[in-house]
């Protein structure tokens, strides 16, 4: 029987080996989705833009915020969950191909690293996203995700702050 460690790590491609494992999924001929985020917090909102994300492409790579650039984005506060965490949930889902991370607060260096067939956003970002330059610089599309209404972690944390009875 394998333990959580073990098989949770078959899917994380650190950074330096990043440019590596891409070059050799192509040489397969897979065609690679890409996404991006902070992903704190996981809920159904989440789990229907990733799920989308894997059915555009052969291999989805979903790349995670570290915990340093999300605090420089969103709050000192943020994350919530470390990415230690937030990468073995990611990796837990079975239509995630591999997950990697990031330290700037955006995207780009990786994006043009990985070279990706279609990147993966949310209708928050829309077609004219920071991404899509470097995206289609290298032959890429963009596919934009509809949101689930209701469904944003802000909005999670906002309820539970509303919920939580004060002392």
């Amino acid at each position: 029987m394998k333990n959580w460690a073990a098989h949770y790590k078959n899917k994380i491609i650190e950074p330096s080996k990043l440019v590596d494992k891409v070059a050799e999924l192509k040489r397969q001929g897979k065609k690679i989705a890409t996404l991006n985020g902070s992903f704190d917090l996981m809920h159904a909102g989440h789990l229907h833009i990733i799920f989308e994300a894997s059915q555009v492409a052969d291999v989805l790579i979903v790349a995670l915020n570290t915990d340093r650039s999300i605090q420089q984005y969103k709050s000192l506060l943020r994350p919530i969950v470390p990415l230690e965490y937030r990468m073995q949930m990611m990796s837990a889902l079975g239509f995630v191909d591999y997950v990697t991370w990031f330290d700037e607060t955006d995207p780009r260096r990786i994006l043009s690293e990985i070279k990706p067939d279609v990147h993966v956003n949310g209708a928050e970002y829309g077609e004219n996203c920071i991404e899509a330059p470097t995206v289609k610089q290298h032959g890429g599309k963009i596919h934009i995700v509809k949101l689930v209404p209701g469904l944003s972690t802000s909005q999670i944390l906002k309820k539970i702050i509303e919920t939580t009875p004060q002392k």
